[in-house]
C-alpha cells in the first residue's frame, strides 16, 4: 500500500494510466453514492483530493527524473487535469445523479473482479479493454473537443 506518487515508479505507463482511470471512475462513483446518502459536498471533497494528487505529481516533476519517468508523470498530470475539469463541470452543473449524461458521456474504466478484466464504458456502450495503448504522447491539453 504505497502512496500513488510512489507506486507510479514501479509500473509501466500503460499500467499506471489504466489503473488511475479505474480509480478515478471508482472514486467518482463513490462520490455519487455519498451524495445519495445526503453528503451534498461529496464532489467538492473529491475535487480537493484531486488537487492534492495533482500537486504531488507537480512536485515530482520539479525533481530529478529520467526522461521516461518525466514523460509518464507529465502524461498522468494531463489525464488528471482533465479528470479535475470533469468534476468541476459536474459541480457547476450541480450533477448529483450517476445516470446524468454529463457523467455517462465520459470514458469510464472499471475493473470487474468476476472475470478479472478491465472494461471501458461510455454512455450505454461497454468494451472489454484489449490493452490498446498509444504510448506517452505529448499532449498540450484535453478539451471537450478532443475528449
Amino acid at each position: 500500500d504505497k502512496p500513488r506518487e510512489e507506486w507510479i515508479f514501479d509500473y509501466a505507463a500503460q499500467i499506471i494510466l489504466t489503473g488511475s482511470q479505474i480509480w478515478w471512475t471508482t472514486d467518482v462513483n463513490g462520490a455519487f453514492v455519498r451524495i445519495e446518502e445526503g453528503f451534498s459536498n461529496a464532489f467538492r471533497e473529491y475535487n480537493k483530493k484531486q488537487i492534492v494528487q495533482l500537486n504531488a505529481l507537480i512536485n515530482l516533476l520539479l525533481g530529478h527524473l529520467n526522461d521516461q519517468d518525466r514523460e509518464k508523470i507529465t502524461t498522468l498530470c494531463l489525464i488528471d487535469l482533465h479528470a479535475r475539469d470533469v468534476i468541476s463541470k459536474m459541480l457547476n452543473l450541480k450533477i448529483e445523479n450517476i445516470n446524468e449524461f454529463t457523467w455517462q458521456s465520459q470514458l469510464r474504466h472499471r475493473w470487474d473482479p468476476k472475470d478479472n478484466n478491465c472494461y471501458a464504458n461510455i454512455c450505454d456502450a461497454r468494451f472489454k479493454y484489449q490493452y490498446e495503448y498509444l504510448g506517452n504522447k505529448s499532449r498540450l491539453v484535453i478539451t471537450p473537443l478532443t475528449d
